[in-house]
């Protein structure tokens, strides 16, 4: 009798534990499906950021050197002979320097000239009017700095240097004396300043097609490196950029230039960064770079580091036709992101628990109610995963997974909005552009779409003279202005720096456009509404597009009304000077 009554079980305990134990399991696969679509959700996101990132860095590296390009071409323009000697066509190689100088002053503020005799003559721009000509018309004789103000101004002597410079020497000569077309030096340490410079060299040719001399241009990274500093990739986030041997040319995480032992500047390569999330990074992307099927750029992935954290990482190359070749790289731990995920989960699991009595009661509905709205969250985070930031997550709740669909809308948001204005940011201008013109091309009863692009004309003025933080507040300003501007919808959005772009929707003709960009130009002309600015304007040019006529694609249209700003930025400065 003992034995058979100590075998009795519960009918409670038959009926309770069953279900007990399907509400536990049921409450951990739910622990585990909230981690799992959590952590693919932040894995998308931050992989959209770190594209963007990587976009940013390389539009920034596109915006520093592209001037230098321009600058050599003023300077000597394709197919115009070089003269036998400097003196023999001083005055016009004089101007011609002075107006190379004046197109992209930052950083493009010095440009010069060599040739085959020993000769040089460069100048380099203190401001807007003010110049120092550096000039030797003998190969012996030790080069004389003058300074005028003006185009034509009096030359003043100053002094003659000490040491003697034969431009045939010159690392940028040599370069340039065997390259066809423009050619990039490598990144080296400026001997005044300490910092990193690159050289952009053009050789020159004779009337007769002999070689005379080569044209050349400084390009400052400061500001580049200063960009790259200020980025802010994640909490413990990085961002960098290399040349192809790994010294470091810009970094948010370490120096790039330090000192040696014997008291000498050197470069910094990544692999000897003190940053080791930098060095990790950096031992990664070589392992790619050296993998010549790994042609798809940018490329975004992810890798564990010496500790086991895993990091999410991307790298891009930046090229051009003269040879520049430089790699962006932005890496950032995922714990940046997944820290509220991991603590939702751990609520989950909690309440999960607590609630075991009570999901006894109330049975699979809640279960049901639950997955719905996981599998909707999981189904969006595909579709971001697809480059579709605009997808509605429409989820109401107020639990954990509620706190994760918020989580998630505001990660869709920070990489839809420009943080400091409040506006549109790039990303989400060109999605919005895309989606108008494929309505426009199925519905016909609306066919225009038109662009204005703007660009601030003072704003680094106001930056230097003022601060960033003014300069801040100025685009703030700009931005308010803009939205009130047009109507509610038409789409207003911060392109890069000091650059806007409005997006006019459904526009009558080319001359409707033209109104709207009249009169979004007249409002720019407005004085600033600062303290530290009054009476002050910042001014802009603006350029305007129309779709499908001045460009049937979001980049031929954007490419065109970038094309009318800068015309429009000339005429205005034409007019100035006229």
């Amino acid at each position: 009798m003992q034995q058979r009554r100590s075998r009795r079980i519960s009918l409670r305990v038959v009926l309770t534990v069953p279900y007990v134990l399907l509400v536990l399991g049921l409450a951990l696969a739910l622990g585990m499906l909230s981690y799992d679509t959590g952590r693919r959700a932040v894995s998308t996101v931050s992989g959209q950021l770190l594209l963007e990132v990587v976009g940013r860095i390389a539009q920034a590296v596109d915006r520093h050197i592209v001037g230098s390009g321009a600058a050599l071409e003023t300077a000597f323009p394709e197919g115009l002979p070089a003269p036998n000697k400097i003196e023999d066509d001083f005055h016009e190689l004089r101007g011609r320097l002075w107006v190379a100088t004046s197109i992209h002053t930052d950083p493009n503020n010095y440009v010069y000239y060599g040739n085959e005799f020993g000769q040089g003559i460069g100048l380099f721009r203190r401001d807007t009017e003010e110049v120092e000509l550096r000039m030797k018309l003998q190969a012996d004789e030790h080069r004389a700095i003058h300074r005028y103000v003006g185009i034509d101004g009096p030359l003043e002597f100053v002094r003659r240097e000490q040491n003697l410079f034969d431009p045939r020497t010159r690392p940028w000569y040599a370069n340039g004396r065997t390259a066809t077309g423009d050619t990039w030096t490598s990144v080296y340490i400026d001997f005044g300043t300490l910092q990193l410079v690159a050289t952009r060299a053009r050789r020159v040719l004779a009337a007769d097609g002999t070689f005379a001399g080569v044209v050349a241009t400084d390009v400052s990274l400061e500001a580049l490196n200063q960009f790259v500093g200020r980025l802010q990739v994640s909490a413990n986030g990085v961002a960098f950029i290399i040349e192809p041997d790994g010294n470091l040319i810009a970094s948010s995480a370490s120096d790039n230039v330090v000192t040696l032992p014997d008291g000498t500047r050197g470069r910094l390569a990544a692999s000897a960064s003190d940053h080791p999330l930098v060095r990790a990074s950096y031992e990664t992307v070589r392992q790619r770079i050296a993998n010549r099927s790994d042609e798809r750029l940018p490329r975004v992935f992810e890798f564990e580091d010496d500790t086991g954290n895993l990091i999410h990482a991307a790298f891009d190359r930046v090229r051009d036709q003269a040879g520049l070749d430089w790699i962006t790289v932005v890496a950032m731990p995922a714990s940046d992101y997944l820290g509220d995920v991991v603590e939702n989960v751990r609520r989950t699991i909690a309440l999960a628990g607590i609630a075991v009595a009570v999901a006894i009661l109330i049975g699979l509905s809640i279960l049901s109610w639950v997955a719905r709205d996981l599998r909707r969250l999981s189904a969006i985070a595909g579709r971001v995963g697809d480059g579709d930031l605009d997808s509605v997550v429409g989820i109401d709740r107020r639990d954990e997974i509620g706190e994760l669909a918020r989580n998630f809308e505001r990660m869709q948001a920070r990489l839809r909005t420009d943080r400091l204005t409040g506006l549109a940011n790039r990303e989400a201008l060109v999605q919005a552009l895309q989606r108008r013109i494929e309505r426009i091309r199925d519905d016909r009863r609306h066919p225009h779409l038109g662009v204005i692009f703007i660009d601030l004309n003072r704003f680094k003025e106001i930056n230097d003279s003022h601060g960033h933080e003014v300069g801040d507040r100025v685009l703030e300003e700009i931005a308010a202005r803009l939205r009130q501007a047009v109507r509610a919808e038409d789409l207003v959005a911060r392109y890069a720096g000091d650059e806007f772009v409005i997006l006019v929707d459904k526009v009558g003709d080319r001359e409707a456009l033209e109104n709207v960009r009249r009169h979004v130009d007249s409002v720019l002309q407005q004085p600033l509404e600062i303290d530290a600015l009054p009476l002050l304007n910042a001014g802009g040019a603006t350029g305007a597009a129309l779709f499908p006529d001045d460009g049937d694609s979001s980049e031929s249209l954007l490419r065109s009304a970038d094309h009318a700003m800068y015309a429009d930025k000339l005429a205005r400065r034409t007019e100035r000077g006229a």
